[in-house]
Parts: structure tokens; sequence; C-alpha cells
């Protein structure tokens, strides 16, 4: 029942953005679209904010959950575009409010959970140290959420498929010879 009044909650923000900008909703929009009492608003979420938390955890994260592999990495990342396209009015209105950073925020926690499966798999064997393989997906993370925020900031227009192709390009190779030599490292 209450993952029932939450999800009616964020359908009830996300209707909302569509027709104003998010520093206009207030609590008692979102209750009243929702036809609950604002306790019960209160009994789920502190603020706006945490309900905009909880959506981006509890839904973007399931796009990816099967994509953590060197093999799906791309297909995961098209997900995330995919997700936030679908999602527009939201996220947009979310990136150019004062919760900018909680699109951030779940932008870096949704590739890094992507990427340290992919260093995890290809790392597999060669004995590099924990610190290093987050250090590498910290680096990708940065990469790919900066490359989305920029796509974000620009409207969202050019094509995502291009996008991760052009990703595919550029990482192909890179994180195994990262690790490689994370592994002579270590090794030494």
């Amino acid at each position: 029942m209450a993952q029932i009044t939450k999800k009616a909650l964020a359908a009830s923000l996300k209707k909302l953005l569509r027709e104003k900008p998010l520093d206009k909703v207030t609590i008692i929009d979102i209750v009243e679209d929702c036809e609950v009492n604002r306790q019960t608003f209160y009994y789920h979420f502190q603020d706006i904010y945490d309900l905009i938390d909880w959506i981006f955890l509890t839904e973007a994260l399931v796009t990816i959950d099967d994509k953590k592999t060197y093999a799906t990495w791309q297909q995961g990342f098209l997900e995330i575009f995919q997700y936030v396209l679908a999602n527009r009015s939201f996220v947009s209105n979310v990136y150019h409010s004062v919760s900018r950073d909680q699109l951030e925020r779940y932008l870096y926690r949704v590739t890094y959970d992507l990427l340290i499966g992919v260093v995890e798999e290809q790392a597999a064997g060669m004995g590099v140290r924990d610190e290093d393989k987050k250090f590498i997906a910290d680096f990708y993370k940065f990469a790919f959420a900066g490359l989305m925020l920029d796509w974000i900031r620009q409207g969202m227009k050019e094509d995502p498929v291009k996008i991760v192709n052009r990703l595919g390009v550029l990482v192909q190779g890179d994180i195994a010879r990262a690790l490689e030599k994370y592994s002579m490292d270590y090794k030494r």
C-alpha cells in the first residue's frame, strides 16, 4: 500500500511539472492532485526534494539492473537516456531548479552502479585493488554524467544512440587497459 501511495504522489508531481516549474509546485498542489491529505505526504516524504530523490532512485535504477557488464553497458547507458527523455518535463524542471544537485547525484549514482559492474567484471582475476577499481569507475562516471548533463542543458536534442555509439568507440578497450596498468602497479 505504501508503494502505491508513493507512486501516486510521484505521478502527481510529474503531472504538475508539465504545467509549471518546480519552484511553483507546493505540497498542497501534490496532495490535492493525488486526492490525499498532507499527513499522507509527510508520512512518506520529508519534502518535495525527498520525493524527487525517491523518484530518481526507484524508477531509474530499475532501468539498468541487468546492464552492468562490458557487453551491455552501452544498452544500460542508452536506457538512462531513454528514461530522461520519457520524463523530459520532470528532468528539465529539476535541472533548471535549485535542486539540480539531486539530478546530478542521481546521474552519478546510476552511472557509477553501471560502471563499477563493468570494471569488476573486467578486473576478474587481475589482482587490482578495490580503490583502483573505484577510481576507474569514478573517472568514467564523471565523464558519462557530464555528457548527459550537458545534453540535458542543451535541450536533449542530439540522438542518444549517436552519443552512446560515440562513447563506445572512445571507451572500447580502455577500461581493460587501465585495469592492466593498475594490476602491474599492484604486482610491483
